[in-house]
């Protein structure tokens, strides 16, 4: 049994389709027989491409947004084709800003209930049936979209391995947005975009992560040498970035980002199931921490008992002089 036809919310930056929409794309080919995407914006020739090239046959696009927030527009112009008898059978959208704020949006448009936080989705029969972890991801729990139309899932990072299919570049065909009044008015005047180097932080191979354990946040260098070191990308628990010692964007756990790299090295970090939530999906885990009934060590490949601030010097020095 499989779904006829499913959409799945487009989001790109600079020409570039984000990692979670190709994540969906892969598990969509394995639910649907008609994948197609939608998205907001007036650039879908640039990633039609990308979109073909892992399984959508058609992007609807809205055209240029005139610097409108997407939540409205991208809502009022997907629930339109849905009443319209133009909509598909599964709606999937990433868990960032824009996605939950189109889902959200379509909900109260389409009298339909949401399925977030997302990890797996699957059939039964001609229903479809997203597993979430709940209790800080020590328990599954699958939940039936029973309500009729489009079913809407919030689907998380990291949750399917994106593929190419091999496909063309996808069709781009017109989503047409119809007058959204004064919830439209808002307008986007300025972005903020933090200066980064080296890999993002969701999508690197290696992740090295500092916690409380490092004492004080000018310890926090130790964990991006180490990082620079391994070409890998610094991420940080939740601990410190509360304390002010990175910014949120560091943030590995249940209320952070989700990363699945190939070596994750968490230092000092005890393992709150918060952070573990966003980590322990990790290949190779190595742990490093004086306390040896640290919760990180039950998750972990490999565990160091130590003091983190001999430890990593060590493994500093020891890459240094490679």
């Amino acid at each position: 049994m499989s779904l006829s036809r499913i959409w799945v919310y487009a989001q790109a930056t600079d020409g570039k389709v984000a990692t979670i929409t190709l994540e969906m794309l892969a598990k969509a080919r394995q639910l649907g027989d008609t994948i197609e995407a939608f998205y907001g914006g007036a650039d879908a020739d640039a990633i039609a491409a990308q979109l073909g090239a892992h399984g959508a046959t058609k992007v609807y696009a809205t055209g240029d947004l005139d610097g409108a927030l997407h939540g409205v527009p991208v809502a009022a112009a997907v629930a339109a084709a849905v009443e319209a008898g133009d909509g598909p059978d599964l709606i999937m959208l990433g868990t960032t800003y824009d996605g939950r704020d189109v889902a959200g949006r379509l909900s109260v448009k389409l009298d339909q209930p949401v399925i977030t936080n997302v990890v797996d989705v699957e059939l039964d029969g001609d229903a479809v049936v997203g597993t979430e972890p709940i209790f800080g991801g020590s328990t599954e729990v699958k939940t039936k979209a029973t309500a009729g139309g489009p079913a809407i899932f919030l689907v998380r990072p990291k949750s399917f391995v994106a593929e190419e299919s091999g496909g063309g570049a996808a069709e781009v065909a017109t989503l047409a947005v119809p007058d959204t009044g004064a919830t439209g008015g808002a307008r986007i005047t300025e972005r903020f975009v933090e200066e980064a180097s080296g890999p993002k932080l969701d999508e690197a191979a290696i992740v090295v992560s500092g916690g409380r354990g490092l004492g004080e946040s000018e310890k926090f260098e130790m964990v991006e040498q180490l990082a620079k070191l391994l070409k890998g990308a610094p991420g940080a628990s939740r601990a410190i970035v509360d304390a002010g010692w990175v910014p949120y964007s560091y943030q590995v756990g249940q209320t952070g980002k989700v990363v699945k790299p190939s070596v994750y090295i968490a230092a000092g970090i005890s393992g709150a199931t918060q952070h573990m939530v966003g980590m322990k999906g990790s290949k190779n885990i190595i742990a490093i921490n004086k306390d040896p009934e640290a919760p990180i060590f039950s998750v972990a490949d490999l565990g160091i008992v130590g003091d983190v601030h001999k430890v990593m010097p060590k493994l500093i020095e020891a890459l240094e002089n490679r």
